[in-house]
């Protein structure tokens, strides 16, 4: 293996990968933000510019072929690689919740909302924040940085826990508000879902340093039961 070709290609490949990392945080601002300001020409722009992030993830699928096949890496190096295809796969899939919570902008934008809408922001500011310490994580091999996805992980659980519980209440009080309430509680899903991802990479990126394989979900159980 050419060391100096390999990693100018790995430097290439880091950086294509926040790219297409930033796009998927925009496209998540921006769904939240369609959602939020009744914004039907900004959530047609997140479906439309969807399309990016899947040709990057194309693009970096083959790039990390073409290392395989032309580097021949081995051990650490070749998980990196490996990382690297998994994560690529991560971000498309949070790029399509952000489509999925863009369409209910589509769906809904023209109602008066049921209630102003505080907490599905304030999760979202939390998985932007998930999706770059991922991709930090990753890039710079921090197991720190890695570490603390698990631990905004379970604010995201709560609020999702609290918006849960918040829209089941009024759906209860008034049967007319179970139509948008699903709406939002899809929404709050699919951020839930997105915050998952995030998890992925970090506990790949622990996997790549360690060779451990851990589950944050259980990991924050045996805290909160004050297990070792």
């Amino acid at each position: 293996m050419n060391r100096t070709r390999f990693e100018k290609e790995l430097e290439e490949l880091h950086y294509d990968i926040l790219k297409m990392g930033s796009l998927v945080e925009e496209a998540i601002g921006n769904s939240i933000a369609s959602l939020v300001n009744h914004d039907k020409e900004m959530a047609q722009r997140v479906i439309d510019e969807d399309d990016r992030i899947n040709k990057m993830e194309i693009e970096i699928d083959e790039k990390c072929a073409k290392i395989m096949v032309t580097q021949h890496p081995i051990a650490k190096d070749l998980r990196i690689v490996l990382t690297g295809l998994k994560i690529v796969t991560d971000l498309e899939r949070m790029g399509d919740y952000a489509v999925n919570i863009a369409r209910t902008t589509l769906r809904i934008a023209d109602e008066k909302y049921i209630k102003p809408l505080i907490d599905i922001p304030r999760m979202s500011d939390v998985v932007r924040e998930m999706v770059k310490l991922s991709l930090d994580s990753y890039v710079r091999q921090d197991l720190d940085l890695a570490r603390s996805i698990g631990e905004k992980d379970e604010i995201v659980d709560a609020l999702y826990g609290q918006i849960f519980r918040e829209l089941l209440t009024y759906m209860i009080e008034d049967p007319r508000n179970i139509h948008q309430a699903a709406e939002f509680l899809f929404v709050a899903r699919y951020l839930e879902r997105i915050a998952d991802h995030t998890t992925n990479i970090g506990e790949w990126v622990i996997y790549l340093e360690t060779g451990e394989r851990i589950d944050f979900k259980f990991e924050n159980i045996k805290k909160r039961s004050g297990q070792q």
